[in-house]
C-alpha cells in the first residue's frame, strides 16, 4: 500500500468517524475531546519538530512514521489496548529497563535464528511508543529495517502468553490496529452494546456475500482472500465461511467454524469434522464447550453421538440427492481400496451438490467419514473448491493425479509408505474380498470381516486369540480388490524371517476351484540377506514356485522366464524384486492400492497360519510380553 499524507488523512479520519459513532455511555476525561472533535489524532507536526525529534534520537525516522507525524502527532485509541500513541514530544529510548531481553528470545545459542537475534537486541535500542496503554509495549526497530527504510514495530504486553508480535512497518501496525479495533466492536452487540455499521462494515459484508457466490463457483482463491480481510475485520459471517475453505485446503489450526456448529441446520456438517480433530487430539472426553457456543441440548447430544461414533470408527457421511447417492457408491469403492475411483466418483457429482442453506460452501462433512475423508488430501481438497457446486457457473479444473501407482512394483520402493519394510500377500482370483474369509481365514476366527480400520490401528484392535495354537505365524491381513476379477490379503511388516523348511502358503487351501498368487518378501537386515517367495497354486496345488535367499534361488516348477529369480549380488535384491513384481502385475492383470494400504481405511482378516505345526522331535519357543507395574 502507498504510504502518502493523503493516505493517511484518509485512514485516519475514517477511523475517528468510526470510532466516535461507536460510542456509548459515559466518556471517560481522556475520551472527551475526541468525541466533541470527532478526531482521534492531534495537530500535524511542523518539519521543524520532527527534524528535532531526529536530531535527539540521531535517527533519521522511517518513512511511514514520519509522515504518521505530519498528519496527526500523536495518536488516541491503537486498537482497544493503547490508548495513547506516541508524537515527536513523547517518543523515547526503550533501553529495556524491565529486562525483557533475558526472557525473548532467551539465551542464544548456535541455531539460533536471524529473527532471535534480530529480537535479542531490539528491547535495548528500540524506540518506544506507547504512552498510555494496557501494559502494551509498542517498541520502534532501528535494528531491523527493510529496503524501503521502514523500522519494524513489535509489540508485547505480560498477558499476550506469547512472543513479541512483529509488523514490518509502522503502517503495517497501524493498519492492524484498526483492524483490531473493528474486530473489538463488531462483538459489541453480543455484550449488549449497539451494532457495529458503517460504510466499511457494510463494505465488507457485500464483499463477504460476494465471495460466498465466488467460493460455490470454484473461485475458491479469490473468496478466502475476500474473506481473509473481512475475518480480520471481525465481521460476523466470515469466519465461518472461511473456516470451511481453510479445512478442505488441509488447515486445522484454530478451525471453528463460528457459530456453525451450534446451529441445528449446519451442526450435522460441521460437528463431525471438529469432533474428529478432537479425538485425533484426545482419546477420552467430550467436546469443550467453547467448540459449541449456545448449542442447545440437542445439538450438544447430538454432538456427544457423533463424537463416540468418530472414536469408534462407524460414523458415515450422507447427502441428499444425487450427491448423497455418489457418496453411497464412492464408500463402497473406498472399503475395498480403489480409492482413486471413489474419489472420482466424488468429484464428478460436485456440480450436484446443494449447500444445506446460505452459510454452507461445501460438503466439508466427507472429511469426517473414516472411509472418505483420507480421500481428501489437500490437493484434492483444492480442486474441490475450485470446481462449480450448487448450480453456480464456473470452470472445471483439470484433476489432480492419481494417487495410487499401477500394478505392485511400488512395493520395493524404499520411499513408499511401506518403506521397504517386510511384507507378504495372497492374491485370489474369482472371489470376492467379502468372501475371502472363507478361503484363507484362521480356523475359530469369524466368517465376516473385520470392520475397516487403519493400519497402524489394526495390531491394537485385533489381537490374536487363545483359539490360536502358540506356534501359528498367522497374518492380520488387510482386505480388498487386487484388479479385476482379483482380491488380495495383504500384511505390511510381517514377520521378516522365513522358514522354508515349515513353510506352508495360505494360498494352497484357497485355490480350491481357482488360482491363487502368495508372495513374501523380506529386505537385507544388518547382515542377514535378503528373501523372496513366489508361488502360484491352482486346485490345492503349487503349479509353480521361486524361492530367493541371498545369493541362491530355487525355482519349482514351469516358472514363466519374466518370474525367474536371479541370485542377489550386492545390493541387488530390490532391483530383482522390483522386476519380478512388474512381470506378476502384467501376468496376472492384477495391482495393490498403496494409498488404502499405507493411508485409508480397508477391512481386515487373520488368515490361516503361514507354517506348519511341529513335527514329531520338533520343539519351538514362544515369547510373550505382557505389561507389568511394579
Amino acid at each position: 500500500m502507498t504510504d502518502t499524507s493523503e493516505d493517511w488523512r484518509s485512514l485516519l479520519a475514517r477511523w475517528s468517524q468510526e470510532w466516535a459513532d461507536a460510542q456509548d455511555g459515559d466518556p471517560q476525561d481522556r475520551d472527551e475531546e475526541p468525541l466533541r472533535t470527532r478526531r482521534l489524532g492531534f495537530p500535524p507536526a511542523p518539519e521543524e519538530r520532527i527534524r528535532e525529534l531526529e536530531e535527539r534520537l540521531g535517527h533519521r525516522l522511517p518513512p511511514s512514521y514520519r509522515t504518521f507525524l505530519a498528519v496527526s502527532d500523536g495518536w488516541r485509541h491503537a486498537g482497544g489496548f493503547v490508548w495513547v500513541l506516541a508524537g515527536t514530544g513523547q517518543a523515547r529510548w526503550h533501553e529495556d529497563a524491565a529486562g525483557l531481553s533475558e526472557y525473548f528470545p532467551g539465551e542464544l545459542h548456535d541455531d539460533s535464528t536471524p529473527g532471535d537475534e534480530l529480537l535479542a537486541g531490539m528491547w535495548g535500542r528500540a524506540l518506544q511508543l506507547d504512552v498510555e496503554s494496557d501494559a502494551v509495549y509498542v517498541l520502534l526497530d532501528p535494528g531491523d529495517v527493510d529496503e524501503a527504510g521502514e523500522w519494524a514495530v513489535y509489540t508485547w504486553a505480560p498477558w499476550y502468553g506469547d512472543m513479541p508480535r512483529r509488523y514490518g512497518s509502522f503502517r503495517t501496525f497501524m493498519e492492524a490496529t484498526y483492524r483490531e479495533f473493528h474486530r473489538l466492536r463488531a462483538g459489541a452487540p453480543e455484550r449488549g452494546g449497539p451494532v457495529f455499521d458503517n460504510a466499511t462494515t457494510r463494505a465488507l459484508d457485500a464483499s463477504v456475500t460476494a465471495a460466498r457466490l465466488d467460493a460455490l463457483g470454484g473461485r475458491y482463491e479469490r473468496a478466502a482472500e475476500a474473506l481473509a480481510e473481512a475475518v480480520a475485520f471481525g465481521r460476523p459471517r466470515a469466519t465461518g465461511l472461511h473456516d470451511q475453505l481453510r479445512r478442505l485446503r488441509g488447515e486445522t489450526y484454530l478451525v471453528s467454524f463460528r457459530g456453525l456448529a451450534a446451529d441445528p441446520v449446519y451442526a450435522a456438517e460441521v460437528v463431525p469434522v471438529l469432533a474428529k480433530e478432537h479425538a485425533r487430539m484426545h482419546r477420552d472426553g467430550g467436546l469443550p464447550a467453547h467448540a459449541l457456543p449456545g448449542a442447545s441440548d440437542a445439538v450438544r447430544a447430538g454432538a456427544d453421538e457423533i463424537l463416540r461414533q468418530i472414536r469408534e470408527g462407524t460414523y458415515r457421511y450422507t447427502a441428499e440427492g444425487p450427491f448423497g447417492r455418489a457418496v453411497e457408491e464412492a464408500r463402497e469403492l473406498a472399503r475395498w481400496g480403489d480409492t482413486d475411483a471413489a474419489w472420482h466418483t466424488l468429484r464428478a457429482a460436485l456440480p450436484d451438490w446443494r449447500p444445506l442453506s446460505s452459510e454452507h460452501l461445501a460438503p466439508l462433512g466427507v472429511l469426517a467419514d473414516p472411509l472418505l475423508g483420507p480421500l481428501i488430501t489437500p490437493d484434492r481438497g483444492r480442486e474441490l473448491l475450485a470446481t462449480p457446486r450448487a448450480g453456480q457457473p464456473g470452470d472445471t479444473p483439470p484433476p489432480t493425479a492419481d494417487l495410487d501407482p499401477p500394478g505392485l512394483a511400488w512395493l520395493a520402493d524404499e520411499t513408499a509408505g511401506t518403506s521397504r519394510t517386510s511384507y507378504r500377500f495372497v492374491l485370489v482370483e474369482g472371489v470376492a474380498p467379502a468372501d475371502l474369509p472363507s478361503r484363507i481365514a484362521a480356523a475359530g476366527e469369524p466368517t465376516d470381516l473385520y470392520a475397516p480400520t487403519t493400519p497402524q490401528s489394526a495390531p491394537m484392535r485385533f489381537r490374536a486369540g487363545d483359539h490360536l495354537p502358540p506356534w501359528a505365524d498367522t497374518a492380520l491381513a488387510a482386505v480388498g480388490r487386487a484388479g479385476p476379477g482379483w482380491s488380495f490379503a495383504f500384511e505390511a511388516r510381517s514377520h521378516w524371517n522365513v522358514a522354508e523348511r515349515r513353510f506352508v502358503s495360505p494360498g494352497l487351501a484357497a485355490s480350491r476351484d481357482t488360482r491363487t498368487v502368495t508372495v513374501w518378501s523380506g529386505p537385507p537386515r544388518d547382515h542377514r540377506p535378503g528373501f523372496f517367495h513366489l508361488s502360484v497354486a491352482e486346485n490345492g496345488e503349487e503349479r509353480y514356485g521361486v524361492t530367493a535367499r541371498g545369493t541362491t534361488a530355487e525355482h519349482r516348477g514351469p516358472v514363466p522366464e519374466s518370474l525367474r529369480l536371479l541370485p542377489d549380488g550386492p545390493d541387488e535384491h530390490g532391483r530383482h524384486e522390483r522386476r519380478v513384481l512388474e512381470a506378476l502385475a502384467t501376468e496376472f492383470g492384477v495391482r495393490l492400492p498403496r494409498f488404502a494400504l499405507t493411508r485409508g481405511r480397508l477391512h481386515t482378516l487373520r488368515t490361516r497360519p503361514w507354517n506348519r505345526a511341529p513335527g514329531p522331535g520338533e520343539s519351538y519357543v514362544t515369547v510373550r510380553l505382557v505389561p507389568h507395574r511394579p
